[in-house]
């Protein structure tokens, strides 16, 4: 009875902690096991600055709108601030200062020089003409641009925003200071100085971890189960099906599909493109997402929604590792359980690190003037992200953690190096 109550008390915690709330639980366990100064942890208690205002833009029906925007700059011991901006209905400052808190975790992790911010609009992209959303983007630039600058705050795509968007905003900010300024936003178009590898990055990042995983089992194809077959999920399976691993189930929106022996990648991306989902793709058979998450493979990559591995299905799971390409789809009660069950999961402020690195990248490309190769931008991402999994290696060992235990004790060591 105790017990069941303890576990009553535990969910019920949860279901009310708020994002950041969750986020800084994470901070304090880690800094308890280092024993960080405390008021270096009082210090990251609350974000540098918060900025908030309302866009209002006029609509094509001529009427006016107004969309609650936040910037929310976090810290910048490292560098400059650096995090996206998403534009979705249900963004709220909660969640976005809980982002920008993960994302000064996740350029600790990465160990490129910058800060962790972030920014959010209340509103339905889906709902808004091109031209609307062109004047909306603008207008997020002209209510913050005097917080943002190359060694200042550098923002990027994040939800619902896109390279497109983020060139508005670039040209938006070079008109109000005087000058092109391109090295205000990553994730721009190649045409508007963004980087090569940009597109590929989060997804490639995590393939170097899933490649040193595979030698780590001591296993030529990997048999991977993946959910979410956006761009993330989609180059994650081509990267994998290219080299001869086993992709047996992937999922979208509408469905997920199986097939034991490995589905054609190739195929299948062609198909979604004909019908706009990944059911009813010949050779495979419709199952209920849950059993995608049950079923024995060798690696599970959740690449969708957070949230989606909790306490109700953790317990199913047979993978041995998780690689978290979507940001935070594992609950801290599922964690539990799944390191009980000594299922690696690595986790995502290390997993997709790869387009906040490509970010920093292409932001060095604009301060010099200069545009590398892909194979150059990839092999120096490369480098950063498996530098980073031995460096959490060493600390879960040492500390006897989980990864996503020891990225956080990583990420306030070297903010603790470079406090201020």
């Amino acid at each position: 009875m105790l017990q069941w109550a303890r576990q009553a008390y535990l969910l019920i915690n949860y279901v009310i902690m708020s994002p950041f709330e969750n986020a800084w639980q994470q901070v304090q366990s880690a800094a308890t096991i280092i024993n960080l100064d405390p008021s270096l942890l009082q210090r990251l208690a609350q974000p540098d600055h918060i900025w908030q205002q309302d866009l209002k833009i006029t609509l094509d029906n001529g009427s006016e709108q107004s969309f609650p925007a936040y910037r929310v700059q976090y810290n910048n011991w490292r560098g400059p601030y650096k995090g996206g901006i998403r534009y979705h209905p249900a963004a709220d400052l909660d969640e976005v200062k809980a982002l920008a808190l993960l994302m000064s975790i996740k350029c600790a992790v990465g160990n490129i020089p910058m800060g962790g911010g972030k920014g959010g609009v209340v509103v339905d992209p889906k709902a808004l003409s091109q031209a609307e959303l062109e004047r909306l983007s603008r207008a997020y630039i002209q209510a913050f641009y005097q917080h943002l600058g190359p060694d200042k705050d550098i923002p990027a795509p994040d939800v619902y925003t896109t390279p497109e968007m983020m060139a508005w905003m670039a040209d938006e900010y070079g008109k109000l200071v005087g000058k092109p300024t391109p090295a205000v936003i990553t994730g721009k178009p190649i045409e508007a100085g963004g980087s090569e590898g940009r597109g590929i990055a989060t997804a490639q990042g995590g393939y170097y971890i899933l490649q040193a995983w595979a030698e780590k089992l001591g296993l030529q194809s990997l048999k991977i189960a993946i959910q979410g077959f956006g761009n993330a999920g989609l180059t994650m399976a081509e990267l994998a099906h290219r080299d001869g691993h086993n992709i047996v189930a992937v999922s979208d929106s509408a469905g997920t599909i199986h097939n034991a022996q490995g589905l054609d990648i190739s195929a299948l991306k062609e198909y979604k493109k004909i019908t706009g989902q990944v059911l009813g793709f010949p050779g495979s058979e419709t199952i209920p997402i849950e059993q995608l998450f049950s079923l024995p493979v060798d690696i599970l990559i959740p690449a969708a929604l957070d949230n989606q591995i909790t306490a109700s299905n953790a317990a199913s799971i047979q993978a041995k590792v998780i690689l978290e390409l979507a940001n935070g789809p594992v609950s801290p009660e599922a964690d539990s359980i799944l390191a009980e069950k000594k299922i690696i999961v690595v986790p995502d402020v290390l997993a997709n690190s790869g387009g906040v690195i490509v970010s920093y990248l292409e932001w060095k490309q604009n301060l010099a003037g200069e545009h590398w190769s892909e194979a150059d931008v990839l092999a120096q991402m490369k480098t950063l992200v498996l530098a980073g999994l031995a460096d959490l290696s060493v600390l879960s060992e040492k500390y006897n953690v989980t990864l996503r235990r020891a990225a956080f004790i990583l990420a306030l060591q070297r903010l603790q190096a470079a406090a201020k």
